[in-house]
């Protein structure tokens, strides 16, 4: 009989089929006629090239082979109130858009208030997405 936690898992697997099988770099992306990626559940998610170009423009060239779209704003049942993202250029693209970016900081991962999500979606809507933690 299986455990309770292993009925959470897989309920968490099955909120996270959202999610992309792999995450493309944007520079790989740009250089695609219709850029897309392959979702866990075998659908496709297409991205707006102009929102393609809108990231490029913030980040530096070499910058854009390692930022891995979409994003991942990881909402976590351990940081209630808070989401996460995860990645030195990730983080940098997040606090350029809210306005908070310090070019003497370089931080791999950050924690943002969950109030701050609809800002970030509405500049990133494509280029972003949600995925479900269980920690």
């Amino acid at each position: 009989m299986p455990t309770a936690e292993d009925i959470l898992n897989r309920e968490v697997a099955r909120v996270n089929l959202h999610l992309p099988a792999f995450r493309p770099t944007l520079s790989r992306l740009l250089a695609e006629e219709e850029p897309r990626v392959k979702l866990r559940d075998g659908s496709y998610h297409y991205f707006k090239r102009s929102e393609l170009e809108y990231l490029a423009s913030l980040l530096e060239e070499e910058e854009t082979e390692r930022l891995k779209v979409p994003i991942v704003l990881e909402i976590s049942t351990v940081y209630r109130g808070y989401f996460r993202v995860r990645g030195a250029v990730e983080v940098k693209v997040i606090d350029k858009i809210l306005g908070t970016y310090d070019i003497l900081e370089e931080k791999s991962e950050e924690l943002y208030p969950r109030y701050l999500l609809p800002k970030i979606r509405r500049a990133l809507p494509t280029t972003t997405t949600y995925a479900f933690i269980a920690e």
